[in-house]
């Protein structure tokens, strides 16, 4: 038996054995930071594959904490059947609460309904609406399939996690990571607060400059909102075109 045949029967030999000395050695590998590489690497290509081609996306964001029968909900629902209708795809965190209600309006109107999902001990868990399904453990790997594959965004009232995406995506924007795109603050009554208090405090510290405060829109209207984001999608010239209805499903 030459030395290349040998070699090669040791690699299967190693790799299929299974003694507690392999079983403790696996153990401990999987707890190490270049397994957790690999399995970085793992999230990024399901993400990559799953999501390469749900078409034009808006990303819809907002509080996991809302119930069904709050007007929130109802709005979010709305909206999102809006832009459904229209041939977008919906994104949301997958969760509960207006998560759930932008994947129900978007499965209701009969198109794309994506829910990127992750592992948290509470609050989580893939809402019935959603079509296509993703699951993470990596809350970064997660946040660039939120961004990636969107050609623009919708933040309703949220908590912690709404506004921390809302803060990165205007920082990726802001610092010419993410063209630009639109960013829809959905809600005065809800964000006027929080926009007072950047003009009041970051703005005169030179935290932020003026120009920063058109990187978004505060609405209140479902229609402006769908229009603003409509528009975007269109290419320069033409109005936008709903893709075909087969591609919906």
């Amino acid at each position: 038996m030459n030395e290349r045949k040998r070699s090669r029967e040791s690699d299967d030999r190693q790799l299929l054995s299974w003694t507690e000395a392999d079983r403790q050695r696996a153990t401990e590998f999987l707890h190490t930071d270049q397994w957790r590489v690999l399995r970085i690497m793992g999230e990024f290509i399901e993400g990559f594959e799953t999501l390469a081609d749900i078409g034009p996306a808006v990303t819809m964001f907002g509080s996991a904490r809302i119930r069904p029968g709050n007007p929130w909900y109802q709005t979010t629902l709305e909206l999102a059947g809006e832009l459904a209708s229209h041939g977008v795809t919906v994104v949301t965190g997958g969760g509960p609460g207006l998560m759930a209600a932008a994947n129900q309006g978007a499965a209701e109107a009969g198109g794309e309904s994506v829910g990127i999902n992750i592992e948290l001990p509470f609050e989580q868990g893939v809402n019935p609406f959603v079509t296509l399904p993703l699951q993470f453990r990596y809350f970064f790997v997660r946040k660039t399939m939120f961004v990636k594959y969107a050609r623009g965004f919708i933040f309703m009232p949220g908590g912690f996690g709404t506004l921390d995406e809302m803060f990165e995506v205007l920082t990726l924007i802001q610092t010419g990571r993410l063209e630009e795109m639109p960013v829809i603050l959905f809600g005065t009554a809800y964000w006027n607060g929080l926009i007072s208090w950047m003009r009041d405090t970051l703005e005169p510290n030179r935290m932020v400059a003026a120009r920063d405060f058109d990187l978004f829109t505060v609405t209140d209207s479902i229609d402006e909102a769908v229009n603003i984001l409509l528009s975007h999608l269109a290419q320069p010239g033409e109005q936008y075109r709903e893709p075909e209805t087969e591609n919906l499903t």
